[in-house]
This record gives C-alpha cells, sequence and structure tokens, in this order.
C-alpha cells in the first residue's frame, strides 16, 4: 500500500512516497479505500514538528491528513450494520494514532469517525467537508449564542468561517463577518447579513453596527486578543488554536479542538447530510495527484486560497 509520510519535521520536501503493509480492521474499526485526502493547516503543523508533542511514543514515518472520502472495503467485528463494505464515507482520521493519517491508499480508522459520504458530492469535495465544518459546528456549540442573536466570524471566506458562517444562519443567528473586497460577495453568498472590511480594526467595525458588542466570536483568522473589544461584556469568543485568555469583562474564551467530536458520529452524521441537500457550500480550490503532496503544502503555506486542496488517491 502506498502513503505520502515524512520521518523528519522540516519544509515541505520530506514528504515521500511511502510502501506500507496493508491494514486490517480491528474491533470497532472499518478500512476504507481513499479516494480524496484534503489538505488541511494541522497537516502542515503535522510536517513541521507542530504536533510532535502528541506525536511522543510513534515511530516514523508519520502520515499526515484528518479528511478523507472513499469507500469501506472492510468491516472489522463490532461494527454493526451501519457501514457496509462498498458504501461512500468520509470520516476524521485521528493522524496521532499508530495507523497514521489520511494520506494513504488505504486506511483504518474507528467506526464512530465514520459517516456516509454527503449525497451528490464527488470524493473531492466530500474530502474538504468533516474537519473544517465539525471545528466550526463545535465552535458555535461553545458560543450557545440563543438564536436570533449576532455572532461575529472572522476569516470568514476560509474554510472553517465559511462553515460557520453557513451554520450560524441555520441556527437562526444572524451574522456580521469579515472579508476583503474581493471575498465580499463570497461571504454574502454564504448568508453573511453584514460584511465588514477584514484586518485589523475588525473589533471597531462590529461596535460601529452592534454599539453594545456582539455576543458571540468565531476567531477563525486567530487575531486572539485583538478581537475582545468586539464583544459584550460577559459575551464568548471560540478559539481554533488554543488561545484561552485573559479576556476581561466576564468573556469566556473557548478552545476549540476538532479531536473533542471525532467519535461524535451524530453529529459528523448531521453535518454530511447538510452538505448533500446543499446547506453547507463544499469548496475545493484545487485537485493534486497523491503524489503532488508537498506541492500541496508549498500552495497551502503560500496563502489566498478559497476553498481546500485536496489529494487525488482514485
Amino acid at each position: 500500500m502506498r502513503a505520502i509520510g515524512l520521518d523528519a519535521f522540516d519544509a515541505p520536501e520530506v514528504l515521500r512516497v511511502l510502501e506500507l503493509p496493508e491494514p486490517e480492521a480491528g474491533e470497532g474499526e472499518v478500512r476504507i479505500r481513499v479516494h480524496a485526502a484534503a489538505v488541511n493547516p494541522t497537516d502542515v503543523l503535522l510536517r513541521t514538528g507542530g504536533h510532535a508533542v502528541r506525536m511522543e511514543g510513534i515511530e516514523p514515518p508519520y502520515v499526515p491528513g484528518m479528511d478523507a472520502a472513499g469507500v469501506v472495503d472492510q468491516v472489522g467485528p463490532g461494527v454493526g450494520d451501519r457501514l457496509a463494505v462498498g458504501q461512500p464515507v468520509v470520516a476524521l482520521v485521528p493522524f496521532a494514532g499508530p495507523g497514521g493519517g489520511a494520506y494513504a491508499e488505504q486506511i483504518v480508522v474507528p467506526a464512530e469517525s465514520v459517516v456516509p459520504g454527503p449525497v451528490g458530492a464527488s470524493f473531492a469535495e466530500a474530502a474538504a467537508l468533516l474537519m473544517n465544518a465539525a471545528t466550526a459546528r463545535l465552535a458555535l456549540d461553545r458560543l450557545a449564542v440563543p438564536g436570533g442573536g449576532v455572532v461575529a466570524v472572522t476569516g470568514a471566506a476560509g474554510a472553517v468561517g465559511g462553515f460557520a458562517v453557513e451554520l450560524a444562519r441555520a441556527d437562526g443567528l444572524t451574522v456580521v463577518a469579515d472579508a476583503s473586497a474581493r471575498d465580499r460577495d463570497l461571504v454574502l453568498g454564504l448568508g453573511a447579513d453584514r460584511v465588514v472590511e477584514r484586518g485589523p480594526g475588525f473589533a471597531d467595525r462590529v461596535r460601529e453596527l452592534y454599539p453594545a458588542g456582539v455576543p458571540g466570536l468565531v476567531d477563525g483568522s486567530m487575531q486572539t486578543a485583538d478581537l475582545l473589544p468586539a464583544l459584550a461584556d460577559g459575551g464568548a469568543m471560540a478559539e481554533l488554536r488554543g488561545w484561552s485568555g485573559p479576556a476581561g469583562r466576564g468573556i469566556r474564551v473557548h478552545p476549540v479542538m476538532v479531536s473533542d467530536v471525532m467519535s461524535d458520529t451524530d453529529l459528523l452524521g448531521g453535518l454530511s447530510r447538510l452538505a448533500g441537500s446543499g446547506a453547507l457550500t463544499l469548496r475545493v480550490a484545487e485537485v493534486l495527484p497523491w503524489r503532488e503532496a508537498a506541492r500541496a503544502h508549498r500552495l497551502l503555506e503560500a496563502g489566498g486560497l478559497r476553498g481546500r486542496l485536496v489529494l487525488d488517491f482514485s
């Protein structure tokens, strides 16, 4: 079985083709013949050593990737009849486990992290769903802004931010989001009610619209403390990279980690159904052959993408 992995943390060039033993599904697991694997910022963190503490005790090579779409080709004992051989699925992949991540022709994943793929979506589109949408769903759930309330979203043109806009609107929330001039129509199309210029001064622009501040904010751009003035006293912020404050004024800061919902089958299945219905937009920037993983990492690090890069393993 072929995969893409690395032996040492460094530049994109450390990613190389691996020949690995074919994995076998164990108790409560399924094996997936991968057709597409999304390239996410967390994959770059793995490659550069940002997840080294999570890899302790795991011998290289390390295989990146948390988002996979493909077809079930083996079902382990104890899985039941929810998943079947030949079924198109999407999965959140625990790359820090002994089996490695999604950049492989075959992967073994806990069945609870695997759900039917979105109806009508290609494998490349389906691979762009779970990690980012689940992060956005978790962020909004942590904020717990009541229906009819207002939530601000930064990084709204990005993968997590875009899903946060769509999910917030589906929750009955009013959304004020950031965007550059070129992304304004994109973010409005995702469902934002108000769009303000991205970058420094976002909090001031939110306060011009909502003088008392907003009750919730999803920080998809990792501006952390600079965004606190946008929040009302006692409000809440969801952070994607572990920042937890301090905030003051009774503001709660919730670091959001997608690993918290990797085994939430109902949540993952719900996101897949929303994507299949068109309520969530599956955005793919480019599909690259799997052997071009290093190029995909360079493109991701260069920035400016609108949608996910996807490696084609079909």
